[in-house]
């Protein structure tokens, strides 16, 4: 299980301290919530933080982009540093050249589905997908409650995945704990988003080691 620690949840008063931290644990990537306002309903962080972030990060980051118009901030995420790069299946009317546009900038590409999207919204852009971020919340805030029905949801989505022969990952992003991490390993995710759940952890260090379990 790859654990990706999200630095919405990080203190921004000790930004390298926790990126330290994360640079010396069991993590494998490093999560990163970009929020425009428009498309989800909070601001989150521009990239003068991501640069700040990227100057210090050891592992792979991973950006979630929840904004308007993702298409054309692509290469300047590549620029950075970004390894990995999801869009929101909303967000790009033309999502399989969206997924195609961040594979040629030398990402790995991903498409977001929000809790109300449907599973068959991806049946003719999964072979574009590196992986696919499914929220377990709604977007734009952190800290919320898991929506139980997404165990529903990750499970299709894995059953699509192997009925197409594909090797697509899937990422999960919301309330994620050492509660229902067990859960979601069980359903086939690959990838555990995690931001209270590790930064306001009494040992961030041990929080991370028990997810990725």
């Amino acid at each position: 299980m790859i654990v990706a620690p999200s630095m919405l949840s990080a203190d921004f008063g000790h930004l390298y301290k926790d990126i330290d931290m994360v640079n010396r644990s069991k993590a494998g990537l490093i999560h990163l919530d970009i929020m425009d306002g428009v498309f989800v309903p909070n601001i989150s962080y521009g990239f003068p933080v991501v640069k700040a972030i990227a100057d210090q990060a050891k592992i792979p980051m991973d950006a979630h982009l929840m904004i308007i118009n993702p298409d054309q901030y692509v290469g300047k995420f590549a620029d950075l540093g970004v390894k990995w790069l999801s869009v929101h299946y909303e967000a790009c009317p033309h999502l399989n050249r969206s997924l195609q546009n961040i594979k040629d900038h030398g990402m790995k590409a991903g498409v977001a589905l929000n809790p109300h999207n449907s599973i068959s919204n991806l049946e003719y852009c999964l072979e574009y997908s590196d992986y696919v971020l499914i929220m377990s919340v709604n977007p734009g805030f952190g800290g919320q409650k898991f929506i139980d029905n997404s165990l529903r949801k990750i499970d299709d989505l894995k059953n699509m995945i192997c009925k197409k022969n594909l090797e697509t990952l899937i990422e999960v992003d919301g309330g994620v704990n050492k509660e229902n991490a067990p859960l979601l390993k069980k359903a086939g995710v690959d990838i555990l988003v995690a931001g209270s759940a590790v930064f306001k952890a009494e040992n961030p260090f041990a929080a991370i080691e028990s997810l990725s379990l």
